[in-house]
């Protein structure tokens, strides 16, 4: 079950990296500025994607699906917090909300430590 879900999970998390990254390349005016701190989002949003294709991959493989399944849920709020504030901030020029980010970077971190730590502890 772990697998076809955080697969499903990884496949639509890229499918939305892609279409927010088109919108952000063709519908949005932003100034060169703004335009890379939208394009790291959608950079992070992509890898984190994938992340969450790894988990699902490995989930019967490793055997250890509570600690996969965490590591994909810091993935995805990693997703949330670090892309989705940093989108956020390049459309509406908040400052603040750049404070948000770091939050999503160590959700990003979490999930790699809980993905490698089930890597470990793994008999397989």
């Amino acid at each position: 079950m772990i697998t076809r879900v955080w697969i499903a999970a990884g496949a639509a998390s890229a499918f939305l990296s892609v279409a927010i990254g088109a919108f952000g390349a063709h519908g949005l005016q932003l100034s060169e500025h703004y335009a890379a701190i939208y394009d790291t989002g959608v950079q992070y949003h992509m890898l984190h994607a994938v992340g969450m294709l790894i988990v699902g991959l490995l989930g019967d493989r490793l055997g250890n699906p509570r600690r996969l399944s965490r590591a994909g849920w810091a993935f995805v709020l990693g997703t949330i917090l670090f892309s989705g504030s940093l989108y956020v901030l390049s459309i509406t020029e908040i400052s603040w909300l750049g404070a948000i980010t770091p939050l999503g970077g160590l959700a990003f971190l979490t999930g790699w430590a809980l993905l490698g730590s089930a890597a470990l502890a793994s008999r397989t």
